[in-house]
């Protein structure tokens, strides 16, 4: 195997009283795209500003080869102290080249001459990320990148980083953008850190491997696992299999959904029988909204009936937010109507999570102090209901301001759940959560009596938690689609009807035939014929390689068959990646001889 670019050895760090992790080992080769999970408060983010460099490891060795550049990607940028946000992304000593920050910022659309002090979050993000590529690095670490991103952001995000030819690991709550990009998973977990060379796609059945390897173990040695972990590997990994049954429920609601809509997902929404009247708790007709001459929404008609769990997506600007609040009955529209059950009670969870005052504890924000909370109308003790938000009981007196970004989400929607409502706002629930607690607010969301509206960008959540999708484009119309994120992007792309233009009389000639192929050597011939069948083969072998490390046994029974495994990948992956390279160039002098 190649020498890694970066390691660090025997890596401690001490925080608070006691060590967050320690005897780490951790090597990163050139072209690894590392996946790097765990939960809230496992130390992901620290760990990065430790591979970064930001702060010093109180006990191990940092190794890193001469010239390379380690370039992080925070997850909360500060731009205090910067008029615009062209300053930020050209302060400091390490800032880029102007003409490179000026040309991703282009493509990435964003306005750099933007007043630092009132951008809003996803612009300071896209500056973040300008300043970060801008820098040409060799390591690229990124803090939940697509956090406060659009899709269409994320899509571009996701280009740049498959083109990439340094290495880069990433701590993201996006299912769908690890499972796209990712190639290796690094695992913070209880203070270890475990390496798999199977990218995110194989995160969940390498750790229920894992899990349950440690239960087997616990039971040989009759030893008794730790009340917290006991929990936490029971409860994580049940709560996964009781979400598949989730998933078969969501897709017979969407199918019932779907016959409920007209034709492509016109609203016309039954109107008609007096039984569905009854289920109907928000009716919207021929709704129309403008801000000055633009028109953000355009004849809208939707019925939401009690139970609908309806997601909203669009990129940032096309009316996303103009929508929830017209749905709500906070904006009136300027043409149709919209009207609202009587008995509509909300709970709304927005992104801003204004109600986690730093100075107040765990226990004030839930209980108003007290050690009994009242959850939908029955009483549970404080320390029993953190458990089920996957909290440490202990945790029940510190103060908000000392928890991670994730777990003062977290620590929001427990307290939100626990309140009566038939209606449930998110937006943008998602940013800062860790896996495990998606899995949780998944779970919450699909027990949850009442109907939901869901503000998101991310894609995997959308699909695994929405019956019905409003998809907007920026022109004022509204799609809607029985399903998630992924029916309404399959809509999209499917080709419309051809349109023939007409006939006109003394039309000029067609234009002349594309020229002939170009003719190959036989040697580039042969290339361009066998090599797609070759590179399916290597797919297939990586893959089987593959489920094979997954095994969490592998290493202690047999190093030398993990090593041979780890070596046949990465040859694997790089005779690959030369092939489609080969391939590509044979396919443009085919195309364009």
């Amino acid at each position: 195997m190649a020498a890694p670019v970066l390691s660090y050895e025997n890596l401690g760090l001490i925080q608070g009283a006691g060590w967050l992790f320690r005897g780490l080992d951790l090597h990163i080769g050139a072209r690894d795209r590392l996946a790097l999970i765990g939960r809230n408060g496992a130390g992901k983010t620290t760990l990065l500003k430790l591979i970064a460099g930001r702060i010093e490891a109180d006990e191990g060795r940092r190794t890193i080869q001469p010239g390379v550049r380690v370039v992080l990607l925070e997850q909360d940028p500060s731009v205090t102290g910067c008029a615009t946000l062209l300053d930020f992304v050209l302060g400091g000593a390490d800032a880029p080249a102007r003409h490179e920050a000026e040309a991703i910022a282009d493509q990435l659309g964003i306005d750099l001459d933007r007043e630092a002090a009132t951008a809003s979050g996803g612009e300071r993000r896209r500056a973040a990320i300008v300043r970060a590529l801008a820098q040409e690095p060799d390591v690229l670490l990124l803090d939940e990148p697509t956090n406060h991103l659009d899709i269409a952001a994320i899509d571009w995000l996701e280009g740049w980083l498959g083109r990439f030819t340094g290495a880069f690991i990433t701590i993201s709550h996006d299912r769908t953008f690890l499972t796209n990009l990712t190639r290796q998973t690094l695992w913070l977990d209880r203070g270890n850190l475990r390496r798999s060379e199977i990218g995110f796609g194989g995160f969940e059945a390498w750790t229920e491997q894992v899990y349950a390897e440690e239960i087997r173990a616990a039971e040989r040695l009759d030893a008794r696992l730790k009340i917290e972990e006991h929990w936490l590997l029971r409860g994580v990994t049940g709560r996964r299999r009781r979400n598949q049954g989730r998933l078969a429920k969501l897709k017979e609601m969407r199918a019932a959904r779907a016959a409920m809509l007209g034709p492509q997902g016109a609203a016309a929404l039954v109107t008609g029988a007096d039984d569905v009247k009854t289920q109907t708790v928000i009716d919207a007709e021929h709704v129309t909204k403008r801000f000055g001459e633009r028109t953000i929404i355009r004849d809208f008609s939707l019925r939401v009936q009690r139970g609908d769990r309806i997601g909203i997506v669009g990129r940032n600007g096309a009316g996303k937010t103009t929508l929830l609040r017209l749905l709500t009955g906070e904006l009136a529209p300027d043409e149709g109507r919209i009207g609202l059950a009587k008995t509509l009670s909300g709970v709304v969870i927005d992104q801003q999570r204004k109600l986690m005052a730093p100075d107040k504890s765990v226990r004030d924000v839930l209980a108003d102090g007290g050690d009994w909370i009242e959850v939908l109308g029955q009483k549970k003790h404080v320390a029993g209901y953190l458990k089920e938000f996957l909290f440490d009981p202990n945790l029940a007196d510190a103060k908000v301001g000392t928890l991670s970004g994730g777990e003062r989400s977290r620590l929001l929607l427990a307290r939100e759940f626990a309140r009566r409502s038939n209606l449930l706002v998110l937006d943008e629930p998602t940013n800062d959560l860790d896996l495990e607690t998606l899995d949780l607010l998944q779970e919450v969301i699909a027990d949850y009596e009442g109907t939901v509206l869901i503000v998101s960008h991310d894609r995997d959540f959308l699909d695994r938690t929405v019956t019905v999708t409003l998809g907007l484009d920026g022109s004022g119309q509204v799609d809607v689609i029985a399903g998630g994120y992924a029916d309404w992007e399959a809509k999209r792309r499917a080709p419309g009807p051809a349109k023939r233009a007409p006939a006109k009389p003394n039309a000029p000639p067609p234009p002349p035939p594309p020229p002939s192929r170009v003719k190959l050597s036989y040697k580039d011939q042969r290339d361009y014929d066998l090599l797609p069948a070759r590179i399916e083969a290597l797919d297939a072998a990586i893959a089987r390689d593959e489920a094979a490390l997954a095994d969490p046994g592998l290493y202690a029974r047999d190093p030398k068959k993990f090593d041979a495994l780890t070596q046949a990948i990465g040859a694997a992956r790089a005779e690959k990646e030369a092939a489609e390279m080969r391939w590509l160039e044979l396919a443009e002098l085919v195309e364009g001889g």
